[in-house]
């Protein structure tokens, strides 16, 4: 009886264990074919029409429907690092002092209230805040600044309330994980609360304070159909925030249906895929990186 039991045990721990493997497999071999798809496709501007890397990387102009095309990939990279920085910095003084409020000011709310509202600011899809952008923040910055509306300003806007919930979250969890032994510490020398909050638990979970930017930063640049709703989609350099431009996003949702296969045009579009493919990748490394110094 003992003995088919462990039988039993055995053959359902090795069915489980064979299943993780193959899931385990299946998303190595599903990530490494999207890679290879993705590189493939986007290094054909290079490898066929020997187009110049440094032309691509490196000009603003973007002429790809010329006979001679021109196929500047920098005026992209332009926008979305404008908008992706600008949300960053209007949205992480926020998070952080919400982050501080839920675990030093007022746990209970926080608790109860707050972090809840983040989860569901977190799950709430990005057509709805772009949406919101369209019809809210779009006339009034037509109101009071003037222009069109849409603009790098409300491109900023829109991904700063995205990214806000991302980087409260992991603030918030960095902060809780400080140690108790350096509050009291900090207290049974005389600090006050606030001398505390600012010399002793934002030091201290600087790390993951980090993360949770970073991560912030890279879904920013990664946001595509809020971003494309308000920013005007406007192939121009960046001459200010309430003057219209594009991304790296904006293009590929906008004109990568609408070209054939084959073309220069649509070769640029994979190029500019892959570029995001490879940028995403240094934003995983940031982050691990940050992860691992902050295991030392």
């Amino acid at each position: 009886m003992e003995k088919r039991s462990f039988l039993k045990k055995l053959k359902t721990e090795y069915i489980g264990r064979g299943f993780a493997t193959i899931c385990g497999l299946f998303i190595v071999v599903l990530t490494l074919s999207i890679i290879f798809f993705i590189a493939s496709k986007g290094l054909t501007i290079f490898t066929k029409r020997h187009y110049s890397i440094l032309n691509f990387l490196m000009s603003s102009t973007w002429k790809p429907d010329a006979k001679n095309p021109n196929l500047g990939a920098f005026i992209f990279l332009e926008g979305s690092t404008a908008v992706s920085i600008g949300a960053v910095i209007l949205s992480t003084p926020m998070a952080i002092a919400l982050a501080v409020f839920m675990n030093m000011i007022s746990p209970k709310l926080g608790e109860r209230v707050l972090k809840p509202a983040l989860e569901l600011f977190v799950g709430i899809p990005s057509v709805v805040y772009g949406w919101i952008g369209v019809t809210v923040l779009v006339p009034l910055i037509k109101r009071n600044f003037g222009g069109v509306g849409f603009s790098l300003a409300a491109g900023i806007l829109v991904l700063s309330i995205m990214i806000l919930p991302t980087i409260a979250s992991l603030s918030s969890d960095a902060i809780k994980n400080v140690h108790n032994e350096y509050i009291e510490g900090s207290y049974g020398l005389g600090a006050t609360r606030w001398q505390t909050i600012y010399k002793i638990i934002i030091p201290s979970s600087k790390n993951g304070i980090l993360t949770g930017v970073v991560l912030g930063l890279a879904r920013a640049f990664g946001e595509a159909l809020a971003v494309q709703m308000v920013i005007g989609n406007t192939v121009k350099s960046v001459h200010g925030l309430f003057s219209p431009t594009t991304t790296l996003t904006s293009v590929l949702t906008m004109d990568m249906a609408n070209t054939p296969n084959g073309t220069a045009w649509n070769d640029a579009l994979w190029s500019l895929a892959f570029l995001l493919l490879v940028i995403s990748f240094v934003f995983i490394l940031i982050i691990r990186f940050i992860g691992r110094k902050g295991e030392v």
